[in-house]
């Protein structure tokens, strides 16, 4: 053995070194999207059905920021489960909003990628591939536990 031979330990701590060095890593604008790190916004929505209406605050996010790029918007709000109302959205939104979260609650306001509909929660769920959290419910979600189909305005709050 030479003295310029390196042991597989010395060897893989110096590839170690050099993988965290050269690997790039995620912008700050990046690891603001992650859905763990979002605040909300002062962008708010109204949810118009059944002659009741629901305000919701959007976060920091792509998907939501696309979602507001639609309204107004009348859609059919319809059951959907024992915990959600849903509403299919005219297109598919973006999911650079996407990515695992935690704090699953009721009242939370999400996007289902796949199906390409919002999703009303009204009581428990929990996170799934494709789900995206766009806002939460301001007050009462009261009016989501009425069952039933209905016409649905969505608006922006100036």
């Amino acid at each position: 053995m030479t003295e310029n031979s390196f042991s597989p330990l010395r060897r893989a701590l110096l590839g170690a070194m050099f993988a965290s060095v050269a690997l790039p890593r995620p912008s700050f604008a990046q690891q603001r999207n992650v859905p763990t790190r979002q605040e909300p916004t002062d962008m708010r929505i109204r949810l118009t059905f059944n002659g009741k209406s629901m305000t919701a605050t959007l976060y920091d996010n792509p998907s939501a920021r696309d979602l507001v790029s639609l309204l107004p918007l009348d859609l059919t709000i319809d059951n959907y489960g024992k915990n959600e109302k849903i509403a299919y959205l005219p297109r598919k939104l973006t999911e650079e909003g996407s990515g695992p979260f935690g704090n699953e609650a009721a009242g939370d306001l999400c996007y289902f990628a796949p199906w390409g509909n919002l999703a009303l929660f009204y009581a428990g769920y929990r996170w799934s591939e494709g789900l995206i959290r766009l806002g939460r419910f301001q007050g009462s979600f009261e009016p989501l536990l009425v069952r039933g189909k209905f016409p649905l305005r969505i608006e922006r709050i100036p």
